[in-house]
């Protein structure tokens, strides 16, 4: 199953609403895993995301993770399974 990481830049002050709206957005999801965790470095946030292809993980970072407000920038990337 294809797998993403999405590495997080939130306004200050606002990575638990980011978190939870990520949650709420991806336990809405079907025939996805997620992890999210609050990091402290160079970026706020680190979710994994296991999915049943490409597209979805694609779909999702396009079209919800990265429309949702306070995130500031977001890096998506794929695991390379070879």
């Amino acid at each position: 199953m294809p797998t993403a990481y999405f590495l997080l830049n939130v306004a200050i002050n606002h990575e638990v609403e980011v978190i939870d709206k990520v949650k709420q957005i991806l336990t809405q999801q079907q025939s996805i895993d997620f992890e999210i965790q609050g990091v402290y470095g160079v970026y706020d946030i680190i979710i994994k995301i296991t999915a049943d292809s490409d597209d979805n993980i694609r779909h999702l970072a396009l079209d919800k993770i990265k429309s949702i407000i306070n995130i500031q920038s977001a890096i998506t990337m794929m695991v390379n399974d070879n």
